[in-house]
């Protein structure tokens, strides 16, 4: 972990520079404005916002205490809601929010879990919030095709469609490692073989022999997670419901600035979708300068000028800067026991 503690601590350096240039940027030109607008937002709706946030996690660590329990049946639900709220923070601090996954692998392994079910579970829990993120994203570029909710933005339009394909091409490699043990033997084969003839692994058919092994684990556990169709089904929809509420914000803090009519929920909704592909492969840690570009360029169809600014800025620290900061409360947290 002392390797992935650098990158972390990288990854945010490079966050902490990258956000004074993006905020310049966004706030050049009508600066006085901007503040006011933010300023004079009612508290109230903001609280609403913030609570969403929670709410979001909430439903995030329903759908992975489903899996968990599978494993360990005296898995609590308060670990699965701190663990939701550290990968925020680790999920944050790195590029294409790469560091969640095997941060969540490592916690459940080391409170207790062996390491291949803990693998399954966290691919497993991967699958259900890939398949409901290119559901919802799916039916908001069909919503917009056929209901017109915005004008075509012909510069985004490419960014789009490979923001779409990355999310869906990452439900198929993650169903192929949770499910096709052949694939999975070829691909450690290839990899025992390239560490062998660089002398990086001495035994070569003993490491093969114990990777073995830890495939056939691995694919027991998946086995065991899906044997209730239902429970996978439960854990979608959980996630699905999280990404509705998250993807609503944006329209609580439009309330806050005192406009109720620039947009409705359903055109938040699907607007928000739209943001969220070009995140899918801008490379910096949490899509920063991407998605506040996406931000500006797509909800610009409904609102203009500093209040557009001042929402997107208030948006990205509900939904972004606030999840670092109570995931790293949460990281220096007592341990929950799984």
């Amino acid at each position: 972990m002392n390797k992935e503690k650098k990158s972390r601590k990288l990854n945010f350096l490079i966050l902490v520079i990258l956000t004074p240039i993006v905020l310049f940027f966004a706030m050049r030109g009508n600066f006085h404005q901007i503040v006011e607008y933010i300023s004079q937002m009612n508290i109230w709706w903001l609280l609403v916002a913030f609570i969403m946030m929670f709410v979001y996690w909430l439903l995030r660590s329903i759908g992975l205490n489903i899996f968990t329990r599978k494993i360990d049946k005296k898995a609590t639900f308060k670990s699965s809601y701190q663990l939701a709220l550290r990968t925020q923070f680790v999920n944050a601090v790195t590029p294409f929010a790469t560091g969640g996954q095997p941060y969540q692998i490592y916690y459940l392994a080391k409170n207790g879990m062996n390491a291949s079910s803990a693998t399954s579970v966290i691919i497993q829990n991967a699958i259900v919030f890939q398949i409901a993120l290119v559901f919802i994203q799916m039916l908001s570029v069909l919503a917009n095709y056929f209901f017109g909710i915005f004008q075509r933005i012909p510069s985004l339009a490419h960014l789009v469609t490979i923001g779409f394909l990355v999310n869906f091409a990452v439900i198929v490699i993650l169903f192929t490692v949770s499910f096709s043990s052949s694939a999975n033997k070829k691909i450690v084969h290839f990899g025992i073989s390239l560490l062998s003839k660089l002398r990086i692994v001495k035994d070569k058919a003993k490491k093969e022999a114990e990777w073995s092994e830890h495939i056939s684990k691995f694919h027991d556990s998946a086995k065991l997670l899906l044997s209730k169709k239902s429970d996978f089904i439960a854990a979608v929809f959980f996630n699905f419901v999280s990404l509705l509420v998250l993807y609503s914000i944006p329209l609580i803090i439009l309330f806050a600035t005192g406009d109720f009519s620039s947009f409705n929920i359903f055109q938040a909704i699907v607007t928000s979708a739209y943001v969220s592909l070009i995140g899918a492969f801008i490379p910096t840690p949490g899509g920063t300068g991407g998605l506040e570009f996406g931000f500006i360029m797509f909800y610009g169809n409904f609102v203009g000028g500093a209040r557009l600014t001042a929402i997107m800025l208030v948006w990205r620290f509900i939904t972004y800067y606030f999840g670092i900061i109570v995931g790293s409360v949460a990281m220096y947290m007592r341990k929950v026991k799984v």
